[in-house]
């Protein structure tokens, strides 16, 4: 059987068939430049977000905070708060000013709710580290203290982390001679005493 001829195309099917290609080659390109636009960090959106909740003030209050909260999905009290504070380096507990929100959102490259939402078990993660958890840890002593009056200090905030990463659940490696604030030698006493009891 003799082979086939290969139909030769006329000038218009060529013509068609580099618009299809060029097409296809276009809507490809644009749907990745449409993409690589929503995905990049944006200031102006991240701006337009701030004001959502902070109204016309530069700072985010209580009643933004329990908006913003509810929009990520997060209850206020949720430790995950605690770091995104940290991250934003807040000073006031249920304030995020416009400087905090600015900076902290661009370092975490967040610019949506939906963009924090997929960040928060990253922030979460973070507790896992121990540098980070014991930064965080220091950084909430003074980020919860709300007025002057001290019922415990930094340094005994601080004794108290290190307590509960050394000493074990029975208390059985706990010198009283070590150098641990009075605050922890009268913890001991009394969990010995109620142990006894």
């Amino acid at each position: 059987m003799p082979p086939r001829k290969k139909r030769r195309p006329a000038s218009g099917d060529d013509l068609s068939a580099k618009k299809s290609r060029h097409d296809s080659m276009y809507r490809k390109y644009d749907s990745t430049r449409i993409k690589t636009e929503e995905e990049a960090f944006s200031s102006k959106r991240c701006l337009e977000w701030f004001y959502e909740y902070a109204g016309t003030e530069d700072v985010v209050g209580p009643e933004g905070m329990e908006k913003f909260c509810e929009d990520i999905g997060v209850e206020p009290e949720n430790v995950v708060m605690l770091v995104l504070a940290w991250k934003l380096d807040a000073q006031n507990m249920g304030y995020f000013t416009l400087q905090e929100w600015l900076t902290g959102m661009t370092s975490l490259q967040c610019d949506t709710t939906e963009k924090l939402r997929n960040s928060l078990d990253c922030l979460r993660s973070l507790l896992n580290d121990s540098t980070n958890f014991k930064l965080i840890y220091r950084y909430a002593f003074d980020f919860a203290r709300q007025s002057k009056y001290k019922v415990i200090n930094k340094d005994q905030w601080c004794n108290v982390l290190e307590f509960s990463r050394t000493i074990n659940l029975d208390l059985s490696n706990y010198d009283e001679d070590g150098a641990w604030p009075v605050l922890l030698d009268e913890f001991v006493e009394w969990y010995k005493d109620k142990q006894m009891s």
